[in-house]
């Protein structure tokens, strides 16, 4: 039956909801529209309330009885189906209850990674729709997400392996956050403020943490009334922050997030107007662009780019308003980037512009969609005065259009281009769609660029519902329609695939959105058309029909001829041969391009058009026999879609026609002879019948016939394809399927369709047409079954029990009619049913499944085929294994048999997942996102309506754990396991590929169940000892690595400790609307429930200390081979835990392992965590009166390390108040501080008779002298020569120990340390390394006089190491120390840093060894940052008379020491001048050095390493400058805030040294002077800076060195590109600059003129200044400069002449600039200044070349779109032209 559908909405309060058994009593919150199209429509209400009633009350039963699994995980799985299946279809009263039990459930403490993902994952589906629940609704505690936050990504055991979290739990964490913080109360923002604030230490790694944590959680979405608790409590604090940050350090980009989150949520309540400038600065800077020749890109810059999804949220939210400022700054933006869209230009910053100019239209059209259409919520609207309006809509495509349209051509990514202007279209079509048209034109015309065919192409596509939606803005553009379709004809060529392809989908998009109908005679019958509109459209659309439809064909001829040739050299050899059928990826590509485009057009065709075409396609078909693989699938195809449109005109051609000619030949023919043209009508008549049951039924004879003749040929080929045509036919008639996809819901014969083009289908009356199985085709049905089916069921009885043996073939050729009966029939076919498997697992709560409606009513009267094909299936496995287990090709058909039988009921997953992927493109292609509300074409929603059907069947509800799917899988694992011929290392790989399962989820041999992986992991590693497992097998042995690979990389922890949550169960226990259908627990149940749950926990224990035994066993046994003792070992450490201790008997393996090559070292540490419990006191929350008051001050200064105040006795050092975190205090205090005391002495040696078994296991081992040695001796090899390193591993080992068990085993390794130490060789040298840092961290809690002994070692001994150091170790000694002093109160590191203050410098050793020794200074140094300040001024005060050092390594290594001198100097808002070292001060000593080189024009290297001996004062100048270079060079993009100020003192040094040619060879001076340049003119600027950068270059630029007036202009380039928007936003200063570059293009140096002329250029093509008039006219004055003189004796005349030839040179420079300014279009201008330069070929040099060359790059950047540019100039322009850039010909 076909049935016609339409959705109910609106529903009153009173009605909402109906079902069958009357009104429900609540407004569901957001039901799935698509299920009220459903045919079956009418019982889902009723369904969906009893599956919500069951859910509520197993759900809340699961966790009052603390059953987290199997009743929690069950259940909340059934509610995120119920998500799926049916939307939000419960009361606003249920959503509360269950978002409030899930943030219980993923907030519990101790929970199995595994559950609290999938917890999360549900979460955040009740949390998407926003709009559903308001703040006053809903309120989150933020501290409980904040914990568990913490407790996973700053995990302080992650990283020693004792917890194991899978592999997304960030990204899902994190998405919950971002879901969760929205509800957060109003208090929130001030108590996160507090908890983060003392942690704003911008030196410290925990600045990190600290911002990115304000991003992720800080609410800003509030009501403003709200607006003082939110984010006024932070904005002007941490803007200013980030105004004063110059050198984008990794934080910053949190920061940008944070700020643009806050912008989108706010419009209209931030006024970012002061902040614009900086801002768009700031977006320029991180896009990483090349600027000038020379500039150098420091790091940071790449690796901290801001993200570019939120620049565009920024970006976004700043447009409109008064003025729209950021409109103006945007556009500034884009006309300065513009040129790096040309697909000429590459670099790696190329995706990030791409996706900058996919993401920011929409953007934006998401903005207006808020602003304009979206549906009222509780969400804080747009104040309407900020509101964009059409004026701003236009003035942003303008900005972004010209990119566009050049980005359109880009090579790689044309689809961004494609997108931008899609969504461009959808705001301003009148803008975007001409001009890409005008390309889209040109392009069809040409025939050598198909690259610039595909690409308009695909952007048409993406504009084809702007283009012909009635749209008052743009209503000429559905004229364009028919032509632009019959333009993209020739597209389709079979020699240009991605061509072809590009112009199917053209053709099917825009035939989607327009009904091809003649409506020619619509004039004369309608009294209200246009004559103009309805004449022209009807002659174009009955000339398109007659084209679209003869060029199919012709293009399908085509290609089957293609085919042919292909057929006649290939096919006869190979493919008969080998009997295959099967088709390149490109062969099916074009199929299904090619059959889509007919079935689209075809479908909107009117009736009599339609049997026009029909019958073209029947007689192309018919007169022709084809070949089945390749173009005969294509036809039949093609075929098929002509057919479904209409199937009762379709069927009446076909089906008799096929019938009787397959009739005749079966009649006369042999069966087993191979005829093609029983073949071809075969697959035609196969696909013809995949149409509308109804239709068919008329043709059941026919086909029946054709049926029991065909399925029994002997001709393989002929069956297959009969049965296909079995399959299909059942399908047709069983299947539920719309019947039709036209655009418009009615007939193309009731309305003009004309009003119908591009109009979006209306959800509220869709009127889809269903297909449902009546009785007659129900009965057609399993007639077929018992003709067909159960004759194959019982010959294979047969076959089985002797009675009627069968051939391999004969076997194959009856199960394929089964499996195809299957297929067909299997929507009709009830589920296996059956008793439930028993003992699955115990549980309390009841874990039925929940059965959907499906559309089918299973008849019982009927026989059950799923049942008979199951037993017979199984009797015929088990006689194949034991008769014939090689039959390969039946067990593989078996098999999808049985996974048939299970799962199949009309749709495979695979299809669903391909079709529901094709849906999800199509609509992005496609969608208004504009209007939003489901707008999309009518058969997009079909489409989707079909998917929520078929969806309904592949969710696993009703797929029941039965015995006849136990004793079916058992099957399937003897058919694994076989041991074909006998050989059991075949059963052995059927085993393992058992446990790895599939690739794309968790292996089975990993599965998060204690019993299984207790017997799974020791059986894999006995294996090992059986005598059958051979690793000679390459395959046992790849398999092996596989299942222990993926084991380590997706094992998470599975818990032990069980606990639950109650709160919120109870209320949902007692709520309505449904009520749930089960009361609640009573108080004997739960108390039983919380006895299970601690026999859980208990069993869960044991099972656990069970498995460490078991692997430890296998372990003892001296036999097994050494992969298996590496994997068992591995698996151990996979099984440590921070919640259980791990028993003694894995300590002692561990233990004893040490020392044993195949055993990762390092894995110990993990073993000892803990065991020790510190003392703690509390320190209250230190009071500072002074407000908000950060670095060095009064209140912190107790932290400073102050060497007249040092602990130096018992006394001293308990009274003190040691903080260990360096970040502590700096910005402010944290309310309340927990330190370590010092005055509570901590148990110094644990006694051994309170030792754990395991710390006495490591207690006997490591004091044993032997075993000492030996760990010694392993750590002191060398591994791999040149690439050992400090291993962090072996670090924590010592640490551990040591902080463990004291100083106990320090007597022992004494005298090893001081061996390994004077030992200069790599290893031994890492491996004092690495347990000296051990003893330091670990001896954090010693008391007093024990660190006293622990440094009269120590000090020795590092003095010892530090005296050998080499090459090798420099980078290890530096890691040590660094090490060590991490996380450290450097008063309780007084010795070491003593130690390493003592002349680093000494000059004793090498250049090298007074190098390194600075380095491990530094590491430790740097650690400290601001509480070290007297040691910084110290080492300052040494190193300044040391500056002047010859050798280049310690000149490096004491520049980058003194950028962490000053890293403390910033300037930031609210900072006090710090006490450490002040740059300023440094500076201004170092000039006063300086000064002999000051009054040099140029200054040259003359100092080299081998000369050494002068000592006069230039010498020492310049020894001092490469120092200063070094400085600089370091300093640039790692400090915080640039001193700038100090940079310009020494800007006039640098442009006397930096060379103006880039040349290697140049010594490294004058490398470092460029770079230093290129680094610096990338600074941020300021506006109060400006003024004095300008100052510095306008001095330079009076230079008697040309090269330093040269430098002037590459530095001002960047300068000015780097910092555009800063600088335009102070008017007087451009004018500063324009002068500059006007001064300098009059330079008497040509070097120095063409680069201004470079200069001038970037400057104008950025519209840093405009080419105005004024500037036009004095550069045209300049260029008319009269030269007084002949050409020849220019060159011999004086200077006076020589002026008259540099001006009117600088005038010719001036226009060249102004034609380069705009390399890919012609401006109004640019004609008549090529005329003006035109003139000047003739004139002396350099003026003559400077014309042709930049006439030969005008003609470069415009030949691509010569024929749109050449409009813009007269005819007698082009002459000149062509006579310019046309070279004339050799023989003219």
């Amino acid at each position: 039956a076909t049935m016609r559908c339409e959705v109910r909405v609106d529903k009153a309060p009173g009605t909402a909801g109906l079902s069958e058994t009357g009104p429900l009593c609540f407004i569901p919150q957001k039901e799935i529209v698509y299920n009220g199209l459903l045919p079956y429509s009418d019982r889902l209400d009723r369904e969906a309330t009893e599956l919500l009633a069951e859910i509520k009350a197993n759900l809340c039963r699961a966790v009052l009885l603390r059953e987290l699994w199997p009743g929690v995980a069950f259940w909340s799985r059934k509610l995120f189906s119920f998500l799926k299946l049916y939307g939000r279809r419960f009361s606003k009263d249920d959503h509360i209850l269950f978002i409030k039990l899930l943030y219980e459930l993923v907030t519990l403490p101790n929970l199995e990674p595994h559950m609290m993902q999938s917890y999360a994952r549900l979460l955040i589906q009740l949390l998407k729709k926003k709009e559903l629940l308001s703040r006053d609704d809903l309120q989150l505690p933020w501290r409980p997400l904040y914990d568990l936050y913490e407790r996973v990504f700053y995990s302080k055991t992650e990283h020693l392996g004792l917890i194991w979290f899978p592999n997304n739990v960030d990204h899902i964490l994190k998405a919950l956050i971002k879901s969760c913080r929205l509800y957060f109360p109003a208090s929130s923002t001030k108590e996160m403020l507090d908890e983060w604030r003392p942690l704003l230490c911008v030196f410290d790694v925990v600045m990190q943490k600290a911002i990115s944590n304000m991003e992720l959680f800080l609410p800003t979405i509030m009501p403003p009334e709200e607006h003082s608790q939110g984010f006024q409590l932070w904005f002007d604090e941490l803007m200013n922050l980030w105004m004063s940050l110059q050198n984008q350090p990794s934080w910053e980009g949190h920061l940008v997030n944070l700020f643009a989150r806050l912008a989108n949520d706010n419009i209209g309540y931030v006024d970012w107007t002061p902040y614009i400038p900086t801002i768009f600065t700031r977006i320029l800077r991180s896009l990483n662009l090349p600027v000038g020749v020379s500039q150098m890109v420091s790091p940071r810059y790449l690796t901290n780019s801001y993200d570019i999804g939120y620049i565009v949220l920024w970006v976004t939210a700043l447009l409109g308003g008064p003025g729209n400022p950021a409109q103006k700054e945007l556009t500034c933006l884009f006309n300065s980037i513009a040129s790096f869209y040309h697909p000429s230009n590459h670099g790696r910053w190329q995706s990030r512009l791409m996706r900058l100019l996919q993401r920011l239209p929409a953007s934006v059209v998401r903005r207006v969609h808020r602003e304009r259409h979206a549906s009222p919520c509780w969400i804080t609207l747009v104040p309407e005065h900020q509101q964009l309006t059409d004026a701003d809509l236009q003035e942003f495509t303008r900005s972004l259009t010209g990119a566009s349209l050049l980005a359109m051509f880009s090579k790689t990514d044309s689809t961004d281009a494609a997108y931008a202007l899609q969504n461009l279209a959808l705001l301003t079509p009148e803008l975007v769609i001409p001009p890409v048209l005008e390309k889209t034109y040109a392009a069809m015309e040409t025939l050598t660029e198909p690259h610039t065919l595909t690409a308009t192409l695909s952007c048409m596509i993406g504009m084809a519902r702007s283009l012909v939606s009635p749209n008052n803005h743009y209503p000429e553009g559905r004229v364009h329609v028919l032509p632009l379709l019959m333009g993209s004809l020739p597209g389709v060529d079979p020699n240009d695939f991605s061509k072809c392809m590009i112009t199917f989908q053209f053709i099917t998009t825009f035939t989607t959105l327009v009904p091809l109908v003649d409506c020619s005679s619509a004039p004369s019958q309608r009294n209200d058309l246009t004559e103009f509109f309805f004449s022209s459209m009807a002659l174009l659309t009955f000339s398109l029909l007659r084209s679209v439809l003869s060029v199919c064909l012709c293009i399908c001829v085509s290609l089957c001829r293609c085919f042919a040739l292909i057929d006649s050299s290939t096919l006869e050899q190979t493919r008969d041969e080998m009997e295959t059928d099967t088709q390149t990826h490109l062969e099916s590509l074009v199929e299904l391009g090619l059959s889509s485009t007919v079935s689209t057009i075809l479908t909107q065709c009117s009736l009599e058009i339609y049997k026009v075409a029909l019958q073209k396609v029947f007689n192309f078909a018919t007169s022709n026999i084809f070949e089945t693989c390749v173009s005969g699938r294509m036809v039949a195809d093609m075929c098929r879609a002509a057919a479904k449109c209409h199937p009762s005109e379709s069927l009446r051609l076909f089906v008799p026609h096929c019938c009787s000619i397959i009739s005749h030949i079966t009649d006369s023919q042999y069966n087993y002879e191979l005829d093609k043209e029983l073949l071809w009508n075969l697959q035609l008549l196969s696909e013809v019948t995949r149409v509308d049951g109804k239709q068919m039924l008329k043709y059941q004879g026919d086909l029946e016939r054709i049926l029991r003749v065909c399925v029994r040929l002997r001709c393989k080929r002929a069956y297959t394809l009969a049965c296909s045509l079995l399959e299909h036919t059942l399908r047709s008639f069983s299947l539920i399927y719309p019947t039709e996809y036209r655009s418009t819901s009615g007939s193309f014969d009731t309305d003009l369709p004309i009003w119908d083009w591009g109009r979006p289908g209306d959800v509220a009356a869709l009127g889809v047409c269903w297909h449902v199985p009546g009785p007659e085709e129900e009965s057609f049905v399993f007639h077929l079954l018992s003709h067909l089916l159960h004759p194959e069921l019982q010959r294979i009885k047969g076959h089985v029990s002797g009675e009627q043996p069968m051939s391999r073939e004969e076997l194959l050729q009856s199960l394929a009619i089964v499996q195809h009966c299957l297929l067909g029939a299997g929507n009709l076919l009830p589920p296996l049913d059956g008793p439930h498997a028993s003992d699955l697992v115990s549980s309390m709560v009841n874990l039925g499944e929940v059965k959907p409606y499906i559309g089918v009513d299973y008849d019982a009267s009927r026989e059950n085929y799923r049942e008979s094909i199951c037993q017979t299936m199984r009797l015929l496995l088990h006689h194949i294994l034991e008769h014939s287990e090689d039959d390969t090709k039946s067990l593989f058909v078996i098999i999808k048999i049985i996974s048939d039988l299970m799962f199949f009921r009309g749709t495979q997953k695979k299809e669903f997942d391909s079709r529901w992927k094709s849906f999800t493109l199509v609509k992005k292609s496609m969608e208004n996102r504009l209007l939003g509300k489901k707008q999309h074409i009518r058969a997009l929603l079909i489409d989707r309506i079909l998917l929520q059907h078929e969806m309904r069947k592949m969710v696993v509800e009703g797929s029941e754990y039965k015995v006849v799917h136990q004793d079916l899988l058992c099957d399937l694992l003897l058919l694994s396991t076989s041991t074909y011929k006998l050989s059991l290392w075949i059963w052995t790989s059927g085993a393992l590929y058992c446990l790895l399962g599939m690739y794309s989820g968790i292996p089975m041999a990993s599965a998060r169940d204690w019993e299984w992986v207790g017997q799974v992991w020791p059986a894999l590693v006995r294996c090992g000892l059986s005598p059958t497992m051979s690793l000679e097998k390459p395959s046992i042995g790849r398999l092996l690595d596989d299942i222990t690979d993926r084991i380590l990389r997706q094992h998470d922890t599975i818990g032990i400790n069980f606990t639950g949550c109650v709160e919120v169960a109870f209320q949902i226990a007692q709520s309505k609307n449904p009520t749930p259908c089960l009361e609640a627990p009573s108080k004997e149940e739960i108390k039983e429930g919380l006895q299970r749950q601690r026999i859980r926990n208990v069993v869960a224990a044991r099972k656990y200390e069970k498995l460490v035994n078991d692997l430890l066993d296998c372990l003892e046994d001296r036999d097994l081979p050494w992969k298996f003792e590496h994997m068992a070992t591995e698996w151990l450490s996979l099984l440590l835990r921070e919640d259980h201790p791990l028993p003694p008997d894995a300590v002692l393996y561990f233990t004893q392992s040490l020392v044993c090559v195949y055993v990762q070292i390092g894995l110990l540490c993990m073993s000892v965590k803990g065991a020790f419990c510190y003392c703690f006191v509390f320190v209250g929350g230190i009071e500072e009166t002074d407000g908000l008051c950060v670095g060095d001050r009064e209140g912190n200064r107790w932290l400073q390390y102050d060497s007249n105040n040092l602990p130096l006795t018992q006394e001293k050092w308990d009274s003190e108040c040691f903080v260990e975190k360096t970040h502590w205090g700096y910005y402010s205090w944290p309310r309340e501080m927990m330190i370590y005391a010092s005055s509570e002495k901590p148990k110094d040696d644990l006694p051994y008779e309170e030792m754990s078994e395991g710390e006495k296991i490591i207690f006997e081992y490591f004091s044993d002298p032997e075993f000492i040695d030996q760990l010694i001796e392993f750590l002191s090899l060398e591994d791999r020569k040149g690439k050992d390193s400090f291993n962090p591993r072996r670090f924590l080992l010592f640490k551990g120990l040591f902080r463990n068990y004291g100083d106990a085993f320090l007597p022992l390794l004494r005298p090893h340390l001081e061996q390994l130490a004077s030992d200069p060789h790599e290893s031994s040298q890492r491996c004092v390394c690495e347990i000296t840092a051990g003893l330091i961290r670990g001896s954090k809690h010693w008391s007093f006089g024990k660190v006293e002994k622990l440094w009269q070692l120590l000090c020795p001994l590092i003095k010892t190491a530090l005296t050998n150091i080499t090459v090798e170790t420099y980078t290890d000694w530096g890691t040590c120390i660094a090490t060590a002093c991490e996380g450290r109160e450097p008063r309780k590191l007084h010795w070491l840093f003593e130690l390493l203050m003592e002349s680093p410098l000494s000059g004793e050793g090498s250049s090298f060894r007074d190098a390194s020794l600075l380095y491990v200074l530094q590491g430790g140094l740097a650690q400290q940052q601001w509480r070290v300040s007297e040691l910084l001024h110290r080492l300052l005060a040494y190193l300044e008379p040391k500056l002047t050092q010859v050798y280049k390594n310690v000149r490096e290594r004491i520049g980058s020491v003194l950028t962490y001198i000053f890293m403390i100097d910033v300037a930031l808002p609210h900072t006090r001048p710090t006490t450490s070292p002040h740059v300023a001060e440094f500076v201004t000593r170092v000039l006063e050095r300086l000064k002999p080189l000051t009054t040099e024009p140029e200054i040259h290297n003359h100092v080299h390493e081998e000369n050494t001996q002068e000592t006069d004062e230039r010498t020492q100048a310049v020894k001092l400058l490469k120092t200063v270079l070094k400085w600089l060079m370091t300093s640039a993009g790692r400090t915080f805030t640039t001193p700038v100020q100090q940079q310009l003192q020494l800007l006039p040094l640098l442009f006397k040294i930096a060379p103006v040619e880039i040349d290697e060879s140049y010594d490294e001076m004058k490398q470092d002077a460029r770079t230093c340049l290129s680094l610096m003119s990338q600074g941020l600027l300021y506006p109060e800076h400006i003024p004095l950068v300008l100052a510095a270059l306008e001095e330079m630029a009076g230079s008697r060195s040309w090269h330093a007036r040269f430098s002037v202009l590459t530095y001002l380039q960047i300068m000015v590109f780097y910092n555009l928007f800063t600088l335009l936003s102070v008017p007087a200063e451009v004018l500063r600059i324009r002068k500059l570059v006007m001064q300098l293009l009059l330079d008497e140096q040509l070097e120095v003129r063409d680069m201004a002329c470079t200069t001038l250029s970037g400057l104008l093509q950025c519209q840093f200044f405009p080419l105005d008039s004024s500037l036009q006219t004095q550069l045209q004055t300049l260029s008319q400069t009269c030269l007084p003189k002949a050409r020849g004796e220019l060159a011999s005349t004086g200077n006076h002449n020589n002026t008259y030839l540099v001006r009117r040179h600088a005038g010719v420079l001036g226009l060249s600039a102004c034609i380069l300014s705009s390399p890919y279009d012609v401006p109004d201008w640019m004609p008549q200044i090529l005329m003006d330069l035109s003139s000047h070929l003739n004139d002396p040099q350099p003026i003559e070349m400077t014309v042709k060359k930049t006439l030969s790059e005008f003609r470069r950047t415009h030949h691509d779109n010569w024929q749109e540019h050449r409009q813009c100039f007269t005819d007698d322009q082009l002459l000149v032209l062509t006579d310019l850039l046309v070279s004339p010909c050799y023989y003219a």
